[in-house]
């Protein structure tokens, strides 16, 4: 296979991960009765994130790398929020 086969096919993959994030927020939603963001919404929108930032890496698109580079540290940020109230700690104070 191709090297731009197998680009072509993260690609895909990646926009299938980012976009599989609003079909679980929606189900998830759609189960408790009102919005909420559960934690696999954030993993998928950062793993699909990071795959598509590869994606725009190896494309050479600026626009895309900005775009998703800096999605990955508002998902990366949320995650680690979500972590600190799991363990019983609120954002500002110290470790």
């Amino acid at each position: 296979m191709s090297p731009e086969k197998i680009w072509l096919a993260v690609g895909f993959l990646a926009q299938a991960l980012f976009s599989a994030r609003f079909l679980v927020q929606w189900v998830a939603s759609e189960r408790a009765g009102r919005s909420v963001m559960p934690v696999a919404f954030w993993f998928l929108s950062l793993f699909g994130g990071m795959l598509l930032l590869a994606y725009a890496f190896w494309r050479r698109d600026p626009v895309f790398v900005l775009g998703q580079g800096a999605g990955i540290v508002v998902y990366t940020r949320n995650l680690c929020l979500l972590y600190r109230e799991k363990r019983g700690k609120r954002p500002n104070e110290d470790a």
